[in-house]
């Protein structure tokens, strides 16, 4: 995982998403899950390009199960943008890099 984007947990959750200062963005993943391997990357990306801007998040699902839980999440990958600890979007399943550019960049 890229030195930009943060692993989380359920205890950890709150502070590092809903208090944070900026917009998050939380990539719900699994490691047997192939389109999370496929977005990841992406994700990654974007962590390098919006690192001063947005806070990236992964948070395991299977070690994880009480935040997706709380968030409705069925599917992965499933990403989430918060701002102000509010949810602002989600997007289930692999979408394009631009698409997640243009979500990231409506926030700012």
């Amino acid at each position: 995982m890229a030195k930009n984007v943060v692993e989380i947990d359920d205890s950890s959750f709150e502070s590092e998403v809903l208090q944070h200062d900026k917009p998050v963005l939380v990539d719900f993943w699994a490691p047997w899950c192939g389109p999370c391997k496929a977005i990841g990357p992406v994700v990654e990306d974007l962590a390098g390009s919006f690192g001063d801007k947005v806070k990236f998040v992964k948070c395991n699902v299977d070690d994880n199960p009480v935040t997706p839980s709380k968030y409705g999440i069925k599917a992965i990958p499933t990403l989430i943008v918060f701002k102000d600890g509010k949810l602002q979007d989600q997007i289930v399943g692999i979408v394009a890099k631009s698409k997640l550019e243009e979500t990231l960049n409506n926030l700012l």
